[in-house]
């Protein structure tokens, strides 16, 4: 795989796949602008050689074409400030004019193109899309690991019209980081287990149970595990069908000598608010009417004492509905011993991706630990041991 450093791209048109796919507000503000500031480095790097870039991305869920909201020009006066330069928009990804504009670039200049998903070609890998995209560069730079698994037109297909492939920092410092979770931790290493829903985490539990020491689970699916058990979760969230791999999933740990770490109590709502009634009862013990949207005081002690021993921290989904303030506590809690062990243990972190890094990154931790990944569905299935197309592209 070529990197970035093995490269000089003085006099190159790169065309780079970054990862802008950022959440807007209403008044089509940026929210959370961690994707892009982490391209930053990429688009300096190629800048500072003396070339140029052309911009490519997805924003959204469009459906079937063009939509104000899900546009890329949204982007161009925060990205020009980031960059110091005066980001070109061309309104199109494709066609004669987004052509005119790539090909009219000068050394230094920067060329962001409309939202990729506008075509639909784009998600279906389509061939002839991905090779008029391909002519608007003279090497193609793959910097968006958050959709590198995903065999797309711009992520994975283009590459065969190219002879110059490069890895950018951010999809390098992704793949750096997750293999050195993976194959070399110091121990003890603790993956922490968030998020709704078991069936979204099956594969990367059972991989992480032959690399662990600890295995800690919160958010929603610890419901379907307290259920399993014989516990009483109310209105809780629980895939029913799950209860007896979650059973299989505590012995398998067992088996292997991996320590399971479960919510021993809770807090509940009677409403899925932030300003709904809440009180703090023991794991199982829910009543009827009333639902779990957190990790109770309790829980939040044993699971950072655990924490704080740790070397190695993988952390992947919530504690609770962080969404809601009132609920945020146990989530936020965690992020605070996270952030203790990598600064006065000098444990490695890694937060890996969606809810987990927007929560870091809320908290104000984003920097206090040791990596927080941009891509949650691309690192877990690369944790997994599945090929992405992405990553494979730049072979």
């Amino acid at each position: 795989m070529k990197t970035l450093d093995a490269y000089n791209f003085s006099g190159k048109r790169a065309l780079i796949r970054v990862d802008f796919n950022v959440p807007l507000n209403n008044k089509f503000e940026i929210t959370d602008d961690t994707r892009m500031k982490a391209t930053l480095p990429t688009i300096n790097k190629i800048l500072k050689d003396g070339g140029s870039c052309v911009l490519m991305s997805h924003l959204g869920r469009p459906k079937g074409g063009p939509e104000d909201k899900y546009s890329l020009k949204h982007l161009v006066g925060p990205l020009s400030i980031m960059l110091g330069v005066a980001v070109k928009f061309a309104d199109d990804c494709i066609g004669e004019s987004a052509q005119a504009q790539a090909d009219a670039l000068k050394p230094g200049e920067v060329l962001l193109l409309e939202n990729l998903r506008f075509y639909k070609e784009e998600e279906k890998g389509d061939v002839g899309f991905a090779e008029k995209l391909s002519k608007l560069g003279d090497v193609w730079v793959n910097d968006a690991f958050g959709t590198a698994h995903r065999a797309h037109a711009s992520t994975a297909v283009i590459a065969q019209f190219f002879t110059d492939k490069v890895c950018g920092y951010v999809m390098q410092a992704e793949l750096d980081n997750a293999q050195r979770v993976l194959e070399n931790a110091d121990r003890p290493f603790t993956a922490i287990m968030g998020g709704a829903k078991i069936s979204d985490k099956i594969l990367i539990i059972e991989k992480l149970l032959d690399k662990v020491d600890n295995l800690i689970i919160g958010g929603g699916m610890a419901y379907t595990f307290a259920k399993a058990k014989g516990g009483n979760i109310g209105k809780s969230l629980l895939e029913a069908d799950k209860q007896a791999l979650a059973l299989e999933l505590l012995e398998k740990a067992k088996t292997k000598g991996v320590q399971v770490y479960l919510p021993v109590d809770n807090v509940i709502a009677d409403d899925f608010a932030n300003e709904a009634n809440r009180q703090v009862v023991p794991t199982g013990e829910i009543p009827d009417s009333w639902e779990g949207l957190d990790i109770g005081p309790e829980t939040v002690k044993q699971f950072s004492e655990v924490v704080a021993q740790s070397r190695t921290i993988l952390w992947n989904g919530p504690m609770g509905v962080f969404e809601f303030p009132n609920f945020a506590i146990g989530t936020n809690a965690i992020a605070d011993a996270v952030v203790k062990a990598t600064e006065e243990n000098d444990a490695f972190s890694l937060i890996g991706g969606g809810d987990s890094a927007s929560a870091v990154n809320n908290a104000g931790y984003g920097d206090r630990v040791s990596y927080v990944s941009t891509g949650g569905g691309a690192l877990l299935e690369y944790m997994e041991g599945k090929t992405l197309p992405g990553v494979a592209a730049l072979d």
